[in-house]
């Protein structure tokens, strides 16, 4: 074959490799695009509208023994110049008192770092520790059924030493201090660990006390009065000012637009839970943290602690 022609061939090729390149980089951007606007985390319609006014939702949903999951929400939400209020959906009887009081500490520093107006909405129950980060908004409101309260501590275990000796089984410790085993549910507790205990829970219930008192604007005295562990509905809630008005989630929205200043016509940011996994995700590497989360790799046994804000009727699972 001529020189000529191989040299022709050649270059066919080349433009033909070139033209190709451009397509599929053409194809995977569009794919990309519409993955973003399809399948986006936050938006009434999965992306938001530009100019217009947005309302960030922030889910507390279940039990409370991790703040992560609700903290990435609220970095998500205040990460964003066009979101200018945030509204926390919740229905959570309580959890851990450290992920109680760690969403408390950043919803008070985002509201003063980001000047956000940020306001509660009370669903079925929003007791104990679930009442506990309500108190870092500006306003709370509720249903008038809607079971909050609960202010207090609990800790709890299940004590097995009968079992043990009908066992014929021996509990061995080796210890440092006369409290390094406070708490063994293999015996019985001391009189002095007793103390050491009731103590502690005493000390976490003084904090949970100041904090509802500093927030609300209440003397500590009258909080202390209702800081028994009692629950009560939202009607009673609003009668102590543990409340701040009687309502719903459609009602929160609108109280947020009219202290923030919005128009009507404000667009909700809320975060889509189970949505699909996309080409984004797996670029992300989203897809390794979704799999990671599936299998639980992140969840140790025992991660919780053993004192909680948490509201636990009768007859109702032990917290894990």
């Amino acid at each position: 074959m001529p020189a000529h022609r191989v040299e022709r061939k050649k270059g066919v090729w080349i433009l033909w490799l070139i033209a190709g390149g451009i397509f599929t980089s053409f194809f995977v951007f569009c794919l990309l695009v519409l993955a973003l606007v399809i399948n986006g985390g936050y938006g009434a319609t999965g992306f938001s509208l530009p100019g217009r006014d947005k309302i960030g939702l922030v889910e507390v949903i279940g039990p409370i023994y991790s703040s992560a999951p609700v903290i990435q929400q609220l970095d998500d939400m205040t990460g964003r110049a066009d979101v200018d209020a945030l509204v926390l959906r919740i229905d959570s009887p309580g959890g851990s008192v450290v992920a109680a009081q760690e969403i408390y500490r950043e919803l008070n520093k985002r509201r003063e770092r980001d000047g956000l107006v940020v306001l509660a909405s009370l669903g079925n129950v929003a007791a104990s520790g679930g009442y506990y980060v309500a108190c870092a908004t500006d306003r709370i409101i509720a249903s008038p059924g809607t079971i909050t309260g609960s202010i207090g501590v609990i800790a709890s275990w299940t004590q097995y030493d009968e079992l043990l000796r009908w066992a014929r089984l021996k509990n061995v410790v080796i210890k440092s201090g006369e409290f390094k085993d406070a708490g063994n549910p293999a015996r019985e507790m001391t009189e002095a660990e007793h103390r050491h205990y009731q103590a502690l829970v005493d000390e976490l219930h003084g904090q949970f006390v100041a904090a509802v008192a500093e927030s609300r604007g209440l003397p500590e005295d009258d909080v202390a009065r209702l800081s028994d562990g009692r629950v009560v509905s939202g009607d009673t809630a609003l009668e102590l000012d543990l409340i701040d008005e009687i309502g719903n989630l459609s009602d929160t929205l609108e109280r947020a637009a009219e202290l923030a200043g919005l128009s009507e016509n404000y667009q909700l940011l809320r975060r889509r839970r189970d949505r699909p996994l996309s080409i984004l995700d797996l670029i992300e590497g989203y897809a390794v943290s979704r799999l990671g989360d599936a299998l639980a790799l992140d969840r140790q046994p025992g991660g919780n602690g053993g004192f909680h804000y948490l509201w636990r009727p009768q007859g109702a699972d032990q917290a894990p």
